[in-house]
């Protein structure tokens, strides 16, 4: 990361940031209001369902519905803007590096605005429109992770610290891990290792996790160039 780039980084650290706890939050206080809500057996996605009733044999009765929706679509909008505008940015990155974090993040944009937009529940699978809501959430969260393990990979010609890179190339790997023990462990009767609320929030929140990570590292490094240029100046 040159001395050029990081007071220019602030704004992509600040989306990534608010992104990141915006998630936290806003699934939070969704849960708050479901009824019986489990962080193990209930998917992200029940916080998203405007129906009362039951799917795939959990109760869905989340009254905070439409918060959750926005939360979807935010955290892809927030984490689209970040990564393009961190693109932009950061040009001693190799160009496939930019190029590959761009159209990945560009993905996990329009999956999570699938995910937020359609959802799982009885009345999308009678409909058919269940199937944007899958194929939203798996390219979500599969570019997600991705993001996480380039930006690992790519940054270190940024000169970024070592300890940032091993965590964001683990962070992608573990997401990634994480949401095909899912789709096993779903899918399987004989195996049955974790309940599915668990493998899902693993593959879901290491991305969480890494932009919370690269933000707070991007403003922290932004902050403190800024504050030494203003320093320079008075001096």
């Amino acid at each position: 990361m040159t001395k050029r780039d990081t007071p220019r980084a602030l704004v992509p650290g600040a989306l990534w940031t608010v992104a990141g706890v915006g998630w936290l939050v806003g699934e939070a206080v969704s849960a708050s209001a479901f009824p019986g809500y489990s962080y193990a057996t209930n998917y992200i996605s029940d916080l998203g369902v405007p129906d009362v009733g039951a799917f795939q044999g959990r109760g869905i009765d989340s009254p905070l519905h439409a918060l959750m929706n926005t939360t979807f679509i935010g955290q892809g909008v927030l984490f689209g803007i970040a990564a393009v505008l961190a693109v932009a940015v950061f040009r001693a990155a190799s160009r496939r590096a930019r190029v590959a974090t761009a159209v990945l993040a560009v993905v996990h944009l329009v999956g999570m605005v699938l995910v937020g937009s359609f959802h799982g529940s009885q009345t999308s699978t009678d409909g058919g429109t269940i199937v944007f809501h899958v194929l939203g959430a798996a390219a979500a969260i599969t570019t997600g992770n991705l993001v996480a393990i380039t930006a690992g990979i790519g940054s270190r010609a940024l000169r970024a610290p070592a300890a940032y890179r091993i965590a964001s190339v683990v962070l992608g790997i573990l997401g990634l891990v994480s949401l095909v023990m899912l789709v096993v462990d779903s899918s399987s009767t004989v195996i049955d290792v974790l309940p599915d609320g668990v493998w899902e929030r693993a593959s879901v929140y290491t991305i969480v996790a890494w932009e919370l990570l690269t933000g707070i590292t991007l403003l922290v490094a932004g902050t403190r160039r800024r504050a030494a240029r203003a320093a320079a100046v008075r001096a």
